[in-house]
């Protein structure tokens, strides 16, 4: 068990739940709300990030990417903890109980009225598990191409954020846009620093990220791009939304967001920056939970007046 739940990598499960955080408070900040939806949106991005992390694993471990000059823990193909083979049935069945999860969370938000939803978020569900698994898996593996990146961005920003407002709301709002594209950069800065780290050991092995393919002084600078932009977006988000002053309490989250930026600027050793990642991650996922508690304001803001009239 103990190497199971190395493998399904706990420090990127809050990450990937941070888009569902916030489009689901942005729903309840317009009086949407479904608790089952909630549920089954979490559970299934939980499922996909555990899949993701089984297939990476698998993925680099049967290509021996994964080797002694890889930075950071260990992985279980890698140290021999779970074989191939092991890895194979556990993809599998995770990909099954996502599965499972996605059609359930399509039932609890369509249920019989929106055939064409539930349809193309089947779709949009079975392309999400397939990339999961292709990104390493397969000869034509994306993340060896260097597309990992924006596959991160459009799944786990824009489909997670976007997707589960939809499911509340049967409607796209353009504003949520703006938090949508924060949260997709700021989980593709996570990938950038896992790149980054690995710059030496993805080239030796053929992997050719977007890191490979420009070299780590674009990557600094992308990576600023990355994340100073999604600092950015949030405040135009607020100032667009009309927050009141005491709705900017997700500016707490931008000390270690900019702590972070400072240690990658000054950085000289890519492999010194394997913990920058929890840092950016639990970064991201602390902005969300802060906008998302800020959203509601709106509910007892709208309660309070009622009451007045």
């Amino acid at each position: 068990m103990k190497h199971w739940v190395e493998a399904a990598r706990l420090r990127t499960l809050p990450l990937s739940v941070s888009g569902i955080i916030v489009g689901s408070f942005y729903a309840m900040s317009q009086a949407y709300f479904n608790w089952k939806i909630v549920l089954f949106a979490l559970l299934t991005t939980l499922g996909l990030q555990i899949l993701s992390n089984f297939a990476n694993d698998y993925g680099d471990g049967v290509k021996g990417t994964d080797n002694e000059d890889r930075v950071g823990p260990k992985r279980a193909i890698q140290s021999g903890s779970i074989s191939p083979k092991q890895m194979k049935k556990a993809i599998a069945i995770t990909s099954f109980i996502t599965l499972l999860f996605a059609v359930l969370l399509i039932y609890f938000a369509f249920k019989e009225s929106y055939l064409l939803y539930s349809l193309l978020f089947l779709v949009l569900g079975v392309l999400a598990i397939a990339s999961a698994i292709r990104y390493t898996v397969g000869k034509g593996a994306y993340g060896y191409k260097g597309y990992g990146d924006l596959f991160v961005f459009i799944f786990f920003g824009l489909v997670s954020t976007f997707g589960v407002y939809f499911m509340f709301s049967k409607t796209l709002d353009l504003l949520l846009l703006l938090p949508a594209t924060s949260i997709g950069f700021l989980s593709v800065g996570v990938l950038n620093l896992n790149n980054m780290r690995d710059e030496e050991s993805d080239r030796k092995s053929g992997k050719n990220t977007l890191v490979v393919k420009n070299g780590g002084a674009w990557a600094k600078k992308y990576h600023y791009f990355l994340v100073v932009s999604a600092m950015v977006m949030v405040v135009v988000f607020a100032v667009l939304n009309e927050f009141h002053f005491d709705q900017y309490i997700f500016l707490v989250a931008y000390f270690p967001l900019t702590s972070h930026l400072m240690t990658v600027y000054r950085n000289k050793n890519p492999k010194l920056l394997d913990p920058e990642l929890k840092k950016l991650a639990i970064s991201t996922f602390l902005l969300s939970v802060l906008l998302a508690l800020c959203l509601i304001y709106f509910i007892s803001d709208m309660v309070v007046n009622y009451v007045n009239i």
